[in-house]
């Protein structure tokens, strides 16, 4: 099963691409970020993040989608572009007719360490060791990508 996990972000959106053979054989495909400017009109910010997520979609064709969930943000502006980011990446995924997963941020740092309040530094540490990388994917935003597809695999009844 190939899994694309994604932490939407207006100014960054991470991707992640794994491979899933069980909860416990999972493979690295690809990832990165996909990165608008603030300079750029939100419009258009907003048609660079669907023809990016689409481009990902067609060349790796993953079985599913695996979204973080919007949770409380310090200030109304930051919710209201997250938000209006996440209805960009759910159209696109949508349209695509892929099935899609939504998981908090606490579920996705139980998958991975057991500890529902285990900081940033702990989840990329849990993502280099499970997918048994050399060094720990940057951006942070990529790395929180892959952290989420992989909370959607170990969700996955075998």
């Amino acid at each position: 099963m190939i899994v694309l996990g994604i932490d939407p972000g207006l100014s960054i959106t991470g991707w992640g691409v794994t491979e899933a053979f069980s909860r416990d054989k999972i493979n690295l495909v690809e990832y990165g970020c996909i990165k608008t400017t603030h300079s750029t009109p939100m419009t258009q910010r907003f048609l660079n993040i669907n023809t990016e997520l689409q481009s990902i979609i067609d060349k790796y064709k993953p079985n599913v989608v695996a979204i973080e969930k919007l949770f409380f943000l310090k200030t109304s502006k930051s919710i209201v572009s997250l938000g209006e980011t996440r209805g960009v990446i759910i159209l696109t995924i949508s349209l695509n007719k892929i099935p899609l997963f939504e998981y908090n941020p606490k579920l996705v740092k139980i998958a991975l360490t057991g500890y529902g309040s285990a900081d940033k530094r702990q989840i990329q540490y849990m993502v280099k060791t499970l997918l048994k990388l050399e060094n720990i994917p940057t951006p942070d935003d990529a790395a929180d990508a892959l952290a989420i597809a992989m909370c959607h695999i170990s969700s996955i009844k075998q």
